[in-house]
């Protein structure tokens, strides 16, 4: 936004009353500048690296396979036959050999091993380790994880893990009088992993630096662009297209492309936030931006309620001479309905989704009836936002 001066020539002395007048027309004034300057700022302003990775530097999944021992009868039964399979391998590389139908394997159980391998890790590094359970065991709870190779998408090994389970849940109780509090099943090992083999990418010969947008927006893209040219003075940066960003590493004459990369990161733009709007009709969750709009449009819901109960009546039956009546139970159902007046709702040019779901939840709807009409008004063609149903 272009800057604005306004000069006030006062020409021949001033009373107090001028002076006060003065001082009030002066603070109306900077009032309004702040509101030019707030009406035309940015949906808001964040940091490229905020918004944005480095393509060739990533995460890599790691995947493994071992066993869980050490537990209290929780673990897999014998009729998890990878699992005495598996503990009877590994009795044969300690030196013990033993038939797998000899095994049994109430303390242990199968697990898979996953990790996350961050970019440039070098051997000897720490990695956080989740364990799950992929037989039939009860809990994992006090288990121990025994050495088990971590392998990347490739089948090579990068890591290996080992070590005591920590758990998220707990039970309590024995049987149908027990208490369940999230997965007994699911273990994480704080530090368990150790890579093993250097996966640390040689940033130092890149002759393109190019930054991918997590959110694809062309507004976006042609920001970080036009702040990187604006920060080295020269164009060094384009918008390749709405995700892709390359910087010419040449042509940015940085004493090294990590410190590039450090100026570029630090760079503040403005973010345009796509109208969207999430629902998850599951839940009845609904997650909205503020900036969606509405087309004049009026919402009538109908309150029709069926209900359809049963009731069982005792009924003398004939019986035979000499003994009592005996007593029959009798169904009778009964079927009401009930039609409520229609709920009316209009909204003006204008309106937001805001509004829109708070005068629908002031007539009673929930947030499933809430969901449903989102879906009617983007039909009609009034929503003018992109609706993503999960």
């Amino acid at each position: 936004m272009a800057g604005w001066v306004l000069r006030i020539i006062i020409q021949g002395p001033m009373n107090v009353v001028s002076r006060r007048r003065l001082a009030g027309i002066c603070l109306l004034i900077a009032g309004m500048g702040s509101s030019f300057a707030r009406a035309g700022e940015p949906n808001r302003q964040v940091l490229v690296r905020d918004i944005t990775s480095i393509a060739g530097v990533r995460d890599n999944p790691l995947i493994g396979y071992g066993l869980v021992v050490g537990l209290r009868g929780t673990g897999d039964s014998q009729q998890t036959i990878f699992t005495v399979q598996t503990l009877a391998n590994a009795m044969q590389k300690m030196g013990v050999i033993i038939p797998p139908s000899t095994s049994v394997v109430k303390n242990v159980a199968a697990v898979f091993i996953t990790a996350t391998l961050p970019p440039f890790a070098r051997p000897g590094e720490r990695l956080d380790v989740t364990v799950g359970s992929i037989g039939d065991a009860h809990s994992l709870e006090g288990g121990v994880l025994l050495m088990s190779a971590l392998h990347g998408p490739d089948g090579k090994v990068y890591a290996e893990a080992q070590g005591s389970l920590i758990m998220g849940g707990y039970f309590a109780g024995t049987g149908s009088n027990g208490k369940q509090v999230n997965p007994t099943n699911v273990g994480l090992i704080p530090g368990g992993g150790i890579v093993e083999r250097d996966t640390a990418v040689d940033i130092s010969g890149f002759k393109t630096v190019s930054l991918l947008l997590r959110n694809p927006d062309f507004n976006t893209a042609t920001e970080i662009a036009n702040a990187v040219n604006a920060s080295f003075h020269k164009p060094v940066a384009s918008a390749v297209d709405s995700s892709r960003v390359d910087i010419n590493v040449a042509a940015a004459s940085e004493q090294s492309v990590p410190l590039l990369i450090a100026r570029i990161q630090n760079l503040e733009i403005s973010a345009h936030i796509p109208a969207r709007i999430i629902i998850n009709e599951r839940t009845g969750t609904i997650v909205m931006g503020g900036d969606v709009k509405l087309s004049p449009v009026a919402v009538i819901h109908g309150n029709l309620s069926i209900e359809v109960t049963t009731s069982y009546n005792p009924t003398l039956v004939g019986g035979r001479q000499g003994f009592p009546n005996p007593v029959a139970l009798v169904p009778q159902t009964t079927v009401s309905v009930s039609d409520g007046p229609a709920q009316t709702m209009s909204l003006e040019e204008g309106a937001n989704v805001n509004e829109l779901v708070n005068g629908l939840h002031s007539i009673g709807l929930s947030a499933h009836d809430v969901v449903s009409i989102l879906q009617a008004i983007k039909a009609e063609g009034g929503l003018q936002a992109e609706l993503e149903v999960q």
